[in-house]
């Protein structure tokens, strides 16, 4: 198990398997720990969440809790909550390391009270004022990118090869190439 331990993920109350089957993945590539806090909208066995997050859930740092105060009692740290309701972009903050991402269901997002107490701490993707919100594993997938672009993807592999041809070989038969 690969864990980017200063990233943190914290999904409150995800209703739709798929969505967090998605999240696993996006934590696993990135190493990010990715946190479940109950109820959840379905059972961890669920075969549809398992489908989503493919073969990666060997690479993932999984943690459940049954309540967001047994949440708050097990964990200390710098709180960051996405919702479309906050004031400042997403992009506003520095993120410190170690930072927890917070995203609430599909349904209706955080709780309003939990906004209103971190209201320093609460940010949003922008977005045209005519729709509700981005799908939950793409919002996710926009915080910690954002977070890892900040930390200049710390571990992370920023360089690829292709299969069947060279990048090298291109540039030098194409000097000054826009492309390469």
């Amino acid at each position: 198990m690969f864990s980017l331990a200063s990233l943190h993920v914290v999904l409150v109350e995800p209703e739709i398997p798929q969505n967090t089957g998605n999240i696993a993945r996006t934590c696993a590539v990135t190493g990010a720990s990715l946190h479940l806090v109950g109820p959840l909208g379905f059972p961890l066995d669920d075969k549809k969440l398992r489908h989503a997050g493919l073969d990666y859930w060997s690479y993932l740092s999984l943690f459940t809790y049954d309540s967001l105060p047994e949440f708050f009692e097990k964990n200390k740290g710098n709180f960051f909550f996405f919702s479309t309701k906050a004031e400042k972009r997403h992009s506003d903050p520095a993120y410190p390391d170690p930072c927890y991402l917070f995203f609430g269901k599909e349904s209706a997002g955080l709780p309003e009270e939990l906004l209103f107490q971190h209201p320093a701490s609460c940010v949003r993707i922008p977005m045209m004022d005519r729709a509700r919100s981005l799908n939950l594993s793409n919002s996710v997938a926009v915080g910690v990118f954002e977070v890892l672009r900040q930390w200049d993807y710390p571990q992370l592999q920023c360089k690829g090869e292709l299969r069947a041809f060279d990048w090298a070989a291109a540039k030098k038969s194409h000097p000054g190439s826009e492309f390469l």
